[in-house]
């Protein structure tokens, strides 16, 4: 069985889970759209001339200015509109459904049909240098240019050659630019956003740690605790003596199966609060260590060239460690598969099972894996189609 990648918004994935930017176009659509950006340069330039002769005195006058801006944005938006569905098509690029304020679409509409009106004369002078390279082809044929004629010739047009697709690079770098600060979020909403982001990462955190000192509390309540009340009557019934000599011993054996059995439960327990090996032994022995405790066979593909920052293996630890449980618990796997991967610098943590999937989310072990996979800046997708299978895959960035 092979594991695969999860698809992420922008539709790919790299190998292993790791989200991939959304791909470019092709060469040759790009170059469509920068000849279809110099076309819609030319009707921003007629509609700044059309409208403006006869908006711009009206402009001017305090009683008709408001209602003229307002024509005059109206069929900018409808200008802008198109240029944000050529960025889309051709680039790639994808912008979030807001509205964005009038005198930020004026500027990018003048500032745009200016950039694409110089596009155009530098694509005009690269079709220009190509109509001069075949006369040059031409003359050398038919032999009528010497070679110091054609070493200069050739030279010079090399140079302006490389002059004027960097030209049409940086033009189009400028385009792209001029989109994002047009459609995209502000410095100031970014701003907003990230601190909205960390305020709910910090509730989620805070929660997350009420949660688990519950669920500690569980386990000492319902597991330990009961084994050392039944260790006390064992022990109690062997103190007293039992009927015979065989009796007693038979107490005393039960005692010590049930102080082991204790034991293995505080190790359990402990380390579901902080697994020591991580320090000790580093993560790939500590992930080793989940996969002899767990009932299903488990294959473990642990791909890491260096040690990792601690925040980040104990996060991948209990990533794996919560997943491997789920799994156990939940779905009839006969199988569990464990990728641990660094693209860059991104380390890749994928879980993938063959049971019976309809994991929810929404469950306290991968709500906790959401809170914790966040606090570090990190992502968490949860794929569990009903009839499986399951796939986990954490995203933390290492840098």
């Amino acid at each position: 069985m092979t594991m695969q990648p999860l698809p992420t918004a922008s539709g790919t994935a790299l190998p292993g889970g790791e989200p991939a930017a959304k791909p470019a176009p092709a060469l040759p659509l790009r170059a469509a759209g920068v000849f279809l950006g110099c076309l819609t340069a030319l009707l921003g330039l007629l509609y700044f001339v059309v409208a403006g002769v006869p908006l711009g005195p009206l402009l001017l006058w305090p009683r008709t200015r408001r209602r003229a801006f307002v024509v005059l944005t109206a069929g900018a938006r409808r200008l802008t509109a198109v240029e944000r569905r050529r960025r889309s098509v051709f680039f790639g690029d994808s912008f979030p459904d807001r509205p964005v304020p009038d005198q930020r679409i004026l500027r990018y509409l003048a500032a745009r049909t200016y950039a694409g009106l110089i596009t155009g004369v530098v694509l005009g002078l690269l079709a220009f240098g190509a109509v001069l390279a075949g006369l040059l082809v031409a003359s050398l044929v038919r032999g009528t240019l010497d070679g110091r004629e054609l070493v200069t010739q050739v030279l010079l047009g090399g140079v302006l050659l490389f002059l004027d697709v960097q030209g049409l690079f940086s033009l189009e770098a400028l385009d792209a630019r001029m989109a994002r600060e047009c459609f995209g979020p502000s410095e100031r909403e970014l701003m907003q956003q990230r601190i909205d982001e960390l305020a709910t990462s910090r509730a989620a955190v805070l929660q997350a740690v009420d949660t688990e000192r519950r669920r500690i509390e569980r386990d000492l309540h319902d597991g330990v605790q009961q084994r050392l009340v039944a260790l006390a009557m064992l022990l109690g019934r062997a103190r007293r003596g039992g009927r015979t000599p065989e009796q007693a011993r038979s107490l005393v054996e039960q005692a010590h199966k049930e102080s082991q059995d204790v034991l293995t439960e505080l190790r359990e327990v402990a380390w579901r609060v902080y697994p020591t090996a991580l320090d000790n032994l580093g993560l790939q022995e500590a992930l080793a260590g989940v996969s002899e405790r767990c009932s299903i066979p488990i294959r473990t593909d642990f791909a890491l060239a260096e040690p990792l920052p601690a925040s980040v293996e104990t996060a991948a630890y209990f990533v794996v460690s919560e997943s491997v449980t789920n799994a156990a618990k939940h779905s009839a796997a006969s199988e569990i598969q464990v990728s641990v991967r660094k693209y860059g610098p991104v380390l890749v943590i994928q879980v993938e099972d063959d049971g019976v999937g309809g994991a929810r989310p929404e469950g306290s072990g991968l709500t906790g894996l959401h809170s914790r996979v966040g606090a570090l800046d990190g992502r968490l997708h949860v794929h569990s189609p009903s009839g499986g299978p399951t796939t986990i895959t954490a995203e933390l960035p290492c840098a």
